[in-house]
């Protein structure tokens, strides 16, 4: 994958050295390196504590050790703006089509549009590709209600989780689907 430019200019060298995969307002999204791993696991640990400790869970190794245990830089993007980590995602190919996972935006990125045009961005390539897309949510989170203003519903639940999905919108998949149905 090539680095994205922006009115034949690159972007901001702050992430010089990085495959760029989409650009928005003031943020990139760019190919994850090892070199993130721990400050992603870090990330994840703190974003995740409230809904976790909600929920009876949360294990101060076990959550950054879970990230690191399933890291895959060929499948994890990490969101940049200003110059830093802001969050990141990771899309997955499976038999059924992509999960989505790790999506993790920092506290101060939150509830200011960045969640909405990332996940915008994910969907667009998965929605090119024909591919429905699913992910698990912790009961309870305010981010549902981010993945269902995309479209996403609940495939299933237990007292902990709530897997979601979405069909792929628009492409040949969706224009063959009776109207009904779309």
């Amino acid at each position: 994958m090539d680095t994205e430019t922006v009115n034949g200019t690159p972007p901001s060298g702050a992430v010089a050295g990085r495959t760029v995969s989409a650009r928005g307002v003031g943020w990139v999204l760019c190919s994850a390196t090892a070199a993130d791993v721990e400050a992603i696991a870090e990330l994840r640990a703190v974003v995740m504590r409230p809904d976790l400790e909600r929920l009876g869970r949360y294990d101060e190794v076990r959550v950054r050790q879970r990230f690191r245990d399933s890291f895959s830089e060929r499948h994890t993007s990490v969101v940049v703006v200003d110059g830093e980590l802001a969050g990141c995602v990771t899309v997955r190919p499976t038999a059924k089509g992509r999960m989505l996972e790790h999506f993790y935006l920092a506290h101060r990125h939150q509830g200011r549009g960045l969640g909405t045009a990332v996940l915008r961005a994910v969907l667009a390539r998965t929605d090119a590709e024909e591919a429905a897309v699913r992910l698990t949510v912790l009961q309870g989170s305010s981010a549902r209600r981010l993945y269902e203003r995309h479209g996403f519903v609940t495939e299933s639940q237990d007292p902990v989780d709530v897997v979601m999905v979405r069909p792929p919108v628009g492409g040949t998949a969706a224009r063959n689907r009776p109207p009904a149905e779309r």
